[in-house]
């Protein structure tokens, strides 16, 4: 799957010395503290000050969620050249939080960043002709825009651009290259290039087949509480492929992706609990209450 479009993220960004303590304060979690050493500064045109409110503000730390006040404090930093606040300003015209939503706008925006070489922004533009959004449909410029992010080792680019080479998008299918990207993402941690590495295993593209290495992967992506690898993970356990066969695992699995709304997990959890005892159902059912997802590293 490709990843279409990631949250806000505060960004571990080089700290300046007018806003040093702000941002000390933010990054503790002490919002009054930061919110008292941002606003003068922001309001002086201090353009990381203002970014920073418009994080406040755009997640509700410290002051009242509010998306308005977020899109007015990021364009006054992008107005200024910061390619965090241009990109974010761009992500809300893209998604219509705080303003109406334009393609187009958010594309400019997301243009002026990665003219900084701001991986993010770069990978946002490559969604944007992905998808078509904002701008023809070019999966060649798409594919530019990834590979621009990945480089720089954006796991959510190193997906994306993983995904145009297995589906020959923008570039020749060439299944081992996807995997290397995949490989790239998932060895960051990031579940989506889990999942995504654990199917070309399981379908021996790129790589040799090998229904134990897929559960390897899916296993790392599951344990983020990633759907379709919880998914996958449970019909390993349910047919006995790369695991020992236990219905048990494969219903707390199932179990787990079917409350996400999955209705292919929902389904398969009911054929395996035709095939277990209500003792099993039973334990089953307490696995999944128990599990906790972990954080990748």
């Amino acid at each position: 799957m490709k990843v279409a479009f990631l949250q806000f993220f505060l960004l571990c960004l080089p700290a300046f010395a007018d806003v040093a303590a702000g941002q000390q304060a933010l990054n503790k979690g002490d919002y009054a503290t930061a919110l008292k050493e941002f606003l003068p500064l922001a309001t002086q045109g201090n353009a990381k000050a203002q970014l920073y409110l418009g994080i406040m503000y755009g997640e509700g730390r410290g002051v009242p969620e509010d998306y308005n006040a977020a899109a007015a404090w990021y364009r006054l930093a992008a107005e200024q050249g910061d390619a965090l606040a241009q990109t974010n300003l761009g992500f809300m015209y893209n998604e219509g939080t705080g303003v109406s939503q334009d393609y187009k706008e958010a594309v400019k925006w997301y243009r002026l960043a990665a003219g900084q070489r701001y991986a993010l922004a770069e990978f946002f533009l490559g969604v944007s002709y992905d998808y078509g959004q904002g701008v023809p449909q070019d999966y060649e410029e798409a594919v530019k825009w990834y590979r621009l992010a990945a480089d720089q080792g954006l796991a959510g680019a190193q997906v994306n651009l993983g995904v145009m080479y297995e589906k020959g998008q923008g570039v020749s299918q060439d299944f081992k290259e996807a995997v290397k990207w995949y490989r790239l993402g998932a060895d960051q941690g990031f579940a989506d290039a889990q999942s995504n590495l654990a199917g070309m295993y399981v379908r021996g593209e790129g790589v040799p087949k090998s229904f134990k290495e897929a559960v390897k992967w899916y296993r790392l992506g599951a344990e983020q509480g990633h759907t379709p690898a919880q998914y996958n993970l449970g019909l390993g356990y349910a047919h006995g492929d790369g695991v020992p066969q236990d219905y048990v695992l494969a219903h707390m699995w199932l179990n787990l992706a079917g409350a996400k709304g999955d209705t292919d997990a929902i389904k398969a959890r009911s054929n395996v609990a035709g095939m277990m005892t209500p003792d099993q159902i039973a334990e089953a059912q307490r696995l999944a209450r128990d599990w906790k997802p972990k954080t990748s590293p």
